[in-house]
Parts: C-alpha cells; sequence; structure tokens
C-alpha cells in the first residue's frame, strides 16, 4: 500500500463487564491487534471454510467464536474472543475492499494505533537525485553530461573545467503523489466500513460497535 503512518494514536480501550461498552470499529482494530496483540491466520481460515469460496464471513466467523471460546490447556484463551473475531473478520475481508494485501496492511496500522498519512503535510519539492559531503559541506550530486543521442554533448572545446554538469533531480508530493495517498485513505475507509458493517450484525461479547469512522475525505476540510 501507500505511505502510512501518522495521525495520533487511538485512546486503548478495555472490554466492558457486564453491558457492552459502545467503541468505533478503528478502536476495537486497536484493541484487538494492539492491545490483544491477535495476529490474521489466513491458513486457519481456509481450513475452517474447508477451502470452499461460497462459504461466508458468517459462517467463519461463528467457527472461529467458537474456537476463540474454548479452554486452552492452560486454563484460559490466550486472547480475547471477541479480539479473534475482530482478526477472523479481517482475514476474510472481500477482494472488493481490498483482500489480504488491505487486511495486512490494516492490521500492521492497527498494532501501531496511526492512521494512513493522506499527505496532510506533504508539500511539493524539486530535490537532487542524491547528495555528496566534502570538506566544505553537504551538496547535491552531480553528473557529466552526455548529451541526447539525437543532438550529442557539448564540443568538448567549449567546455571549461567546471562545464558540463548537471544535477539530476527528482520531485515529491506532486499531484500524482498526493493523489495516490488519497485513494489509498479510501480504500483503507471502505473497509473499515466493510468492517463495521459486519460487526453491526455479529455478535461480540463485550463490545458493541458504533456508527462512527475516521473522516471520509479529511482533506476537504483542509484550510
Amino acid at each position: 500500500m501507500n505511505r502510512a503512518e501518522s495521525h495520533a494514536p487511538t485512546t486503548k480501550i478495555r472490554p466492558g463487564r457486564g453491558a457492552k461498552r459502545p467503541v468505533s470499529i478503528w478502536e476495537l482494530l486497536v484493541w484487538a491487534f494492539q492491545v490483544e496483540r491477535v495476529s490474521i491466520e489466513f491458513d486457519e481460515l481456509a481450513r475452517l471454510a474447508g477451502e470452499r469460496p461460497s462459504v461466508g464471513i458468517e459462517y467463519i466467523l461463528m467457527q472461529r467464536h467458537n474456537l476463540g471460546c474454548a479452554v486452552d490447556g492452560g486454563g484460559r484463551s490466550e486472547s480475547h474472543p471477541d479480539a479473534d473475531l475482530v482478526a477472523s473478520a479481517l482475514a476474510v475481508l472481500p477482494e472488493g475492499c481490498g483482500g489480504r494485501r488491505m487486511a495486512i496492511w490494516i492490521a500492521e496500522l492497527a498494532r501501531a494505533g496511526l492512521m494512513p498519512d493522506w499527505g496532510s503535510d506533504l508539500q511539493p519539492r524539486c530535490i537532487p537525485m542524491g547528495w555528496r559531503r566534502c570538506k566544505h559541506g553537504v551538496y547535491a550530486e552531480r553528473t557529466l553530461w552526455t548529451g541526447d543521442a539525437r543532438v550529442g554533448r557539448w564540443p568538448a572545446n567549449h567546455l571549461g573545467k567546471e562545464d558540463g554538469y548537471i544535477c539530476l533531480v527528482r520531485y515529491e508530493g506532486d499531484a500524482r503523489e498526493q493523489a495516490g495517498r488519497r485513494r489509498a485513505w479510501l480504500q483503507w475507509w471502505s473497509a473499515l466500513l466493510e468492517l463495521r458493517q459486519t460487526f453491526q450484525h455479529s455478535g461480540l461479547t463485550a463490545f458493541s460497535v458504533s456508527i462512527d469512522l475516521p473522516p471520509q475525505r479529511p482533506w476537504a476540510n483542509r484550510g
């Protein structure tokens, strides 16, 4: 995916005791991956589904829920059953929402407690391709211009000792990069919307998922 990791970490939450605690889908993801430290296990879900592509997310969540509630040899499960359900739902994210690649990206972001970087501080820049350091300081790297193949280079007898050099540059923060980061944000946001709908209709034991989502287009309100 595109560059990610910006924005402030989400406040950590705890499962409710008795009544379910309302949380946003992003808070739920951060709790599952950052606090409970669950991981996505694609192979396990394939076994649960019997390698059958027609099996829906509801069946897989039900099977994973049963596994999460089972008592292991140590007397308790390694992670909260709701966290296991979150990891399972993310692992079967539809391809239309990014599939496995998006699932891994969301898990990495949630584990860090950070949202994608949509280019909030991105500024157009023209910078050298490389730098060199000498006793006089740091300077842009330069290279001898060999000329366009169609017209050749400058005549050698017209060049002085310091002539005929150029500085190769690259551009950052242009419209193309900005658009790419915004597309990545919208894809991430759409995946969160899909997960929110999943958990508003699937049973969690300690949480209820609210309608809250990060802004769909945060750049729209940029001053």
